[in-house]
């Protein structure tokens, strides 16, 4: 199985202590890799640090400061980075008359622009993992809501998202001549914070599950599965590719 393997390989995943984040850091540690999460709230970050067994980092992306906390925290114990997951981000949903300003500042600098300045300053460990036969890898997650309009008015949430996609792909160009890839997961409908508003209320999960072809919420395995694809060597002749992960919701089904 090593075509898809990714033991021993050091993993940075942000936004990794629920949701997706998490999904993602506990498949990479159950495959074997080195992983370091890290989150704005210190106590949730900790807590899940303890139990899934890797290494905590607080930080908030939003700022240049949290950034630059993040890369010295991983740069004091690490020589090299082979697999950096932004996977960090925010939401916000309001009518469109009642869309504040705000959203858009707040949802641009954590989804947008954390993603940018924490791969940029990351790019001195990821060079260091590089090479042609095993190039390292920065893995983006976007959403299925960057890739059609959605039925909430979460304007600047698939705006970002959007961005994440095209910003995947403009520095997967740049950075394929140094061997690092650059690729996109864009998630439908899984378990989070950000989804507990309608999936925990029955009829609103059922009504969600009957608009996904394959008829259900996502599953743990499904986006840890996509993430590890990517980090292996099975993945590595893939750049700049934005994969959606919805149980086929993007098809319009």
């Amino acid at each position: 199985m090593t075509l898809f393997s990714v033991a021993g390989k050091t993993v940075v995943v942000t936004g990794g202590s629920r949701g997706i984040g998490r999904m993602i850091a506990s498949g990479f540690l159950d495959a074997g890799a080195t992983v370091y999460i890290s989150a704005r709230k210190k106590s949730e970050l900790d807590a899940a640090a303890e139990e899934l067994g890797c290494v905590a980092v607080q930080a908030d992306l939003s700022t240049a400061e949290g950034v630059a906390a993040l890369v010295e925290a991983v740069s004091a114990r690490e020589s090299r980075l082979d697999v950096l997951v932004n996977n960090a981000g925010a939401t916000w949903g309001a009518p469109l008359a009642e869309y504040p300003e705000s959203a858009f500042d707040k949802l641009w600098n954590i989804n947008v622009k954390g993603v940018f300045y924490l791969t940029q300053q990351f790019l001195p460990l990821l060079r260091a993992a590089a090479g042609p036969e095993d190039p390292a890898r920065v893995i983006n997650i976007g959403s299925v809501d960057g890739l059609r309009v959605p039925a909430m008015e979460n304007y600047a949430y698939s705006a970002a998202k959007a961005g994440v996609h095209m910003l995947t792909r403009h520095l997967a160009q740049r950075l394929a001549r140094e061997s690092i890839t650059v690729n996109a997961i864009a998630p439908g409908p899984f378990e989070s914070k950000m989804m507990a508003f309608a999936l925990d209320d029955p009829a609103t999960r059922g009504a969600i599950e009957s608009h996904v072809p394959l008829g259900r919420i996502g599953r743990p395995d499904d986006m840890a599965g996509a993430a590890v694809f990517l980090a292996s060597r099975a993945g590595a002749y893939l750049t700049g590719a934005v994969i959606p992960v919805d149980g086929g919701l993007s098809t319009g089904g």
